[in-house]
């Protein structure tokens, strides 16, 4: 009766706590924020310059006494000091300052379905410490699952395939559970590194990590397109030490990406392998369903059927789909309460 009481009140949330990006969710009211997971912080201290966008606009131009840090890495905390700052930021962001009234949130939380306990142990701690007077763990394919729409506690099977910027997370799921899984911790951030190394290793060239996802959005594909695309890339020839501009196309970004794609091909493959027969008819009829940023990339979706020769869904909003899945679940515990992994209260 308390709980009940105090949901009411409060802004409880559900968090995608993401490697490239965290995005939170509060009861009643929506996704109320999406930023980069990254924290600027003095060096040699534990002061906090900036957090989120503001943190991620200093990457690679900041001066020698401040840092710019992804504290996510693989899906994982990597700095617990940092994450725990960032998300204490965050849920203090998200508020809704005008309620008079504010117990503190209960708080959903997706994670890697790959990670060790000592890992899950780190984000619920991370979170009690920023303030959540309760936590509740959520795999993300499943997480993923319910923010993308599909009827995951129907005696049916539903794969998603959920590409964030850590890991790749694909699930087959039915009656409220992951029938088979499997956690590659090869995503967008590969992706993004693949580019990186491509320019360095053909032209010489250094660029950063922002010039690199440019490079990967705009003119990144996992397949043929209709009409190649060209663009132009600035970085810091390794010779002359110079600036310098080049220009590049689809064609050789594709070429750069292929080592990493096919990894995440083969992930899909090996969990269609351990299907069982009849969840496998089902997916026959409903196929696969793509969601997180990396379903984005151009073709993935054509490339996958090709090498499934099932059909291939990109969910409506790819990048929310785990929050909103979060939020479902915050919004209504008890219905999902078999979905939940991990639960504590503080």
């Amino acid at each position: 009766m308390l709980d009940t009481f105090l949901g009411f009140f409060s802004n409880d949330m559900g968090i995608d706590l993401g490697t490239a990006n965290t995005l939170v969710y509060v009861r009643g009211r929506g996704i109320v924020l999406r930023e980069p997971s990254v924290v600027a912080v003095q060096e040699g201290t534990k002061n906090v310059f900036a957090v989120g966008k503001e943190a991620k606009a200093m990457l690679g131009r900041t001066p020698a006494n401040i840092v710019a840090i992804r504290p996510m890495r693989n899906g994982v905390i990597a700095d617990f000091e940092s994450t725990e700052a960032m998300l204490r930021h965050f849920i203090k962001k998200a508020h809704d300052s005008s309620s008079f009234f504010q117990p503190r949130p209960r708080i959903a939380i997706a994670v890697p379905s790959g990670i060790t306990e000592v890992e899950k142990r780190a984000v619920v701690d991370s979170a009690k410490h920023a303030g959540a007077r309760e936590v509740h763990i959520l795999s993300e394919p499943m997480a993923a699952a319910i923010g993308a729409g599909l009827h995951v506690e129907d005696p049916l099977g539903s794969m998603i395939v959920d590409i964030g910027g850590g890991t790749t997370e694909v699930a087959i799921i039915s009656l409220s559970g992951i029938v088979v899984n499997r956690s590659v911790r090869v995503a967008g951030d590969a992706l993004t590194e693949a580019v990186a190394h491509y320019m360095k290793r053909t032209y010489n060239l250094m660029i950063g990590e922002r010039t690199s996802e440019d490079i990967k959005i705009k003119i990144g594909s996992a397949s043929p397109l209709l009409k190649e695309l060209s663009m132009e890339v600035k970085g810091r020839d390794l010779i002359s030490g110079l600036p310098k501009t080049l220009l590049i196309n689809s064609e050789e970004i594709r070429a750069a990406l292929a080592e990493t794609v096919t990894t995440i091909v083969e992930a899909i493959r090996i969990t269609l392998e351990h299907c069982p027969p009849e969840l496998a008819s089902d997916l026959v009829d409903h196929g696969i369903w793509l969601a997180g940023g990396g379903a984005l990339l151009k073709g993935l979706d054509k490339l996958i059927e090709e090498e499934t020769s099932l059909p291939v869904h990109v969910a409506e909003d790819p990048l929310s789909s785990v929050v909103l899945g979060t939020g479902k679940v915050i919004e209504n515990l008890s219905a999902y309460k078999r979905m939940i992994t991990d639960s504590s209260k503080r």
